[in-house]
């Protein structure tokens, strides 16, 4: 018989509804050793608050609050405390200790209010790990969308667009689906920049002068790549029955779409990582915190996911 994958399970923000979605995972629904990450104190309390406890074969790694939190208010003195659920998770990744790690939402600005810059998961374990290029792929059960730029405003968009980045992440993209997802020929469908694909060049020319050179050369090296594909149409189901993941220019040009597909199952993975990372792909929800009301549907996927690709043969 195969050993269970051992999957950490940060907690979240505390002020949010990671904790409560904790008091919501039977441990016997997931062939995994269960072990989170949070303020043991927190979890309970927050588990009595909507009539739940926490499942006693769940374990339970505490990390101390830095202040009492509250559902529902955010308060700077905690930003601490999430991140170091973040470094905990990650480092025991790092380490061999635990085969992957799911996350829980946090607020990315009441870290910035503490005074820690901050732009995301994705990059902050990136750094964390040491990895040069981190991916954020969002999938449901019949979608995968991965960005080539992130949390960037959009004016800096075009100007991150460049050969040097898109090949690297299309190769991450190709070598994670293989080697995570068992998709031994992934076909990665690549989204234009600009309207219709820049139409010829008369709606801008990133394509002719940088997507459409890339794409030809990685496919004479043998990657399954093509495009770029209009963004108003790529989604559509007869154009996406053929591809095993789209890859969009910029956030919200693909996760609008994925997210109206399938939030409540959606998740996030970050590829390029020398680790396994999946998460919710929603938020703090913080007017849900404490009424007992928020999913554990994409915590669930989040866990099932992060569960797959530890068996991945290595």
């Amino acid at each position: 018989m195969s050993r269970l994958p051992t999957i950490a399970i940060t907690s979240g923000e505390p002020a949010g509804i990671g904790p409560e979605l904790i008091s919501l995972i039977e441990a016997d629904r997931f062939e995994a050793n269960l072990v989170i990450i949070g303020d043991d104190a927190l979890l309970r309390q927050r588990a009595r608050d909507i009539g739940q406890t926490i499942d006693p074969a769940l374990s339970i790694q505490t990390v101390a609050l830095n202040a009492t939190a509250q559902a529902g208010r955010l308060d700077p003195a905690n930003a601490g405390y999430v991140l170091q659920t973040l470094d905990i998770a990650c480092d025991s990744c790092l380490e061999g200790r635990f085969d992957a790690m799911v996350t829980a939402p946090i607020q990315k600005d009441i870290i910035n209010r503490a005074g820690i810059p901050f732009s995301g998961h994705t990059e902050y374990l990136a750094e964390r790990c040491a990895a040069p290029k981190p991916v954020m792929m969002l999938a449901t059960r019949d979608l995968r969308v991965a960005l080539a730029t992130t949390h960037l405003p959009l004016r800096e968009v075009a100007d991150a667009i460049n050969s040097d980045e898109l090949e690297q992440i299309i190769r991450i993209i190709d070598r994670d689906l293989r080697e995570k997802f068992s998709l031994p020929h992934p076909h990665i469908k690549v989204c234009g920049l600009n309207p219709h694909a820049g139409e010829d060049g008369y709606l801008g020319s990133e394509e002719i002068d940088i997507i459409i050179p890339l794409l030809n050369t990685l496919q004479q090296q043998g990657l399954q790549v093509s495009g770029p594909y209009p963004a108003d149409t790529v989604f559509t189901e007869q154009a996406l029955k053929d591809a095993d993941v789209v890859l969009a220019m910029y956030h919200d040009q693909g996760l609008p779409v994925l997210k109206h597909a399938g939030f409540n199952e959606a998740i996030n993975t970050t590829l390029g990582l020398p680790i396994i990372r999946t998460s919710v792909d929603h938020g703090t929800a913080l007017s849900l915190a404490g009424t007992g009301r928020a999913s554990p549907d994409s915590l669930f996927a989040a866990i099932d996911s992060a569960i797959e690709q530890s068996r991945q043969p290595t």
